[in-house]
């Protein structure tokens, strides 16, 4: 069914494809990214017909979201070891019929169990493969000069798939139930995903005799200048990386951390956010067009702070989004009531500037630990995401049935919003590759 993506180059076919085939990656992985991360967000839409029906408190049915970020730690090695061997076909093909087999077996859970089986271990756990960590370990081999950029575009389809996807989905909830909704995502992910990827999708430039950035083969030379051009530390870029060694490096860590900060705020947040609209006084639909509004500004806000970070650094572009989550988490804690303009203004907040950490998630560790064991690496940094997001979801949840409100529990995702700024500022990608918007500045100083 699947064939191996070759590492040798393929100059025949090469001479037919137009410069331009990492852009054709990339509006796969827009697609792919569009349906697959919908897919998950969508358990913030089941999360209230699901308690309904069956009276678990909030907690326990939040567990499910958490537990499948359990299993994507064990996932994620296993997928970084999967693409350096076999590619992102291999790889985004699996995620497919796991999250598609969850779907249609939750249709048939009656305990906590089983949600947490489908949803958890095959929806939320399987979809790593085939979202932001699965694309982030080989869409910045296609890109150099415009990583920010062009992972910024495909990451964005999230946005696009969720202002889309989302209502439908809650209009078939209303209309049909939850049941028939997941049986409508699962025929989706088979029909659209699985042929797209399995037909166009590649690993890395070279299986097809190209080059990053759509340069011509015959410029060789000036690609290889321009990939060195950006380095700071010659002797770190010198090494070659494997897992090992990269974990003995406290960059690794404070990378670590700072992913798992990010993430636990910003699915802390996600998974609760249309239950306590809810709450406030806002209506099912309203709280849904919030949770889809949200990514699709992300479209601006992974687009715009991408490129931006192409330009100054990616220190600035965390930073930013960080700063979004954290104004949006602010938000949130001084609203008290059905309030249309804050709600906006924290949707806004979470879509323009939060949502720009995505593409910036993957263009850091391509240019920290660059190597042909980067899937594996990646892979293992993501298990910190994994953390953060299986954390975030039940640690909300658990306050709230303790508590009774989100109070802590914004307060938190507050903070560890803005202790990951500090963590990559510390790590300092800057001091082993600046980005092209300042590679003018780095031969200025050398002379």
């Amino acid at each position: 069914m699947f064939a191996r993506d070759s590492s040798s180059p393929q100059p025949s076919f090469a001479n037919r494809l137009p410069f331009f085939y990492g852009w054709i990656v990339v509006a796969v992985a827009f697609v792919s990214m569009g349906i697959g991360v919908s897919n998950r967000i969508a358990f913030s839409l089941l999360y209230s017909p699901i308690l309904e029906e069956f009276g678990w408190e909030r907690g326990v049915t939040a567990g499910a979201f958490s537990i499948g970020f359990i299993a994507a730690l064990f996932y994620s090695p296993f997928i970084g070891n999967l693409m350096d061997r076999w590619g992102a076909r291999v790889v985004i093909a699996s995620g497919v019929i796991l999250v598609s087999s969850g779907l249609i077996l939750a249709t048939n859970i009656h305990t906590p169990w089983q949600l947490y089986l489908t949803f958890g271990v095959l929806v939320v756990g399987g979809s790593i493969s085939m979202t932001y960590i699965g694309h982030g370990m080989f869409l910045p081999n296609w890109f150099v000069r415009k990583r920010g950029l062009a992972v910024g575009i495909a990451f964005s389809g999230v946005g696009v798939g969720s202002i889309i996807l989302l209502p439908w989905l809650q209009n078939l909830i209303d209309e049909s139930g939850w049941r028939q909704a997941c049986w409508a995502m699962a025929i989706v992910l088979l029909v659209v995903l699985l042929p797209l990827n399995l037909l166009l999708q590649r690993q890395r430039p070279h299986e097809l005799g190209l080059l990053p950035d759509g340069d011509s083969p015959d410029d060789e030379q000036i690609q290889e200048s321009s990939r060195t051009s950006n380095v700071v530390d010659a002797r770190w870029v010198a090494i070659d990386w494997t897992l090992a060694k990269a974990m003995r490096t406290m960059r690794f860590w404070w990378i670590f951390m700072a992913f798992f900060s990010i993430l636990f705020a910003w699915y802390a947040v996600q998974v609760h956010q249309t239950r306590h609209l809810i709450d406030l006084g806002f209506s099912a639909s309203q709280a849904a067009f919030a949770l889809g509004l949200a990514p699709f500004l992300g479209i601006f806000g992974q687009i715009g702070v991408g490129h931006m970070s192409d330009r100054l650094g990616r220190e600035w572009g965390w930073t930013l989004s960080g700063t979004g989550f954290a104004l949006s988490c602010a938000i949130l804690l001084i609203m008290k009531d059905n309030n249309p303009l804050l709600m906006y203004l924290m949707v806004a907040a979470q879509g323009l500037l939060g949502y720009g950490s995505a593409p910036i998630y993957a263009a850091i560790p391509a240019e920290v630990f660059q190597s042909r064991q980067y899937g594996k690496i990646f892979g293992t940094l993501s298990m910190s995401a994994s953390l953060g997001i299986a954390a975030g979801p039940w640690t909300m949840g658990f306050i709230y049935d303790m508590r009774g409100d989100y109070w802590i529990g914004f307060q938190m995702a507050l903070f560890f919003s803005l202790f990951s700024i500090l963590c990559i500022w510390i790590a300092a990608p800057r001091k082993i590759r600046v980005v092209a918007g300042q590679v003018k500045r780095l031969k200025l100083n050398r002379r």
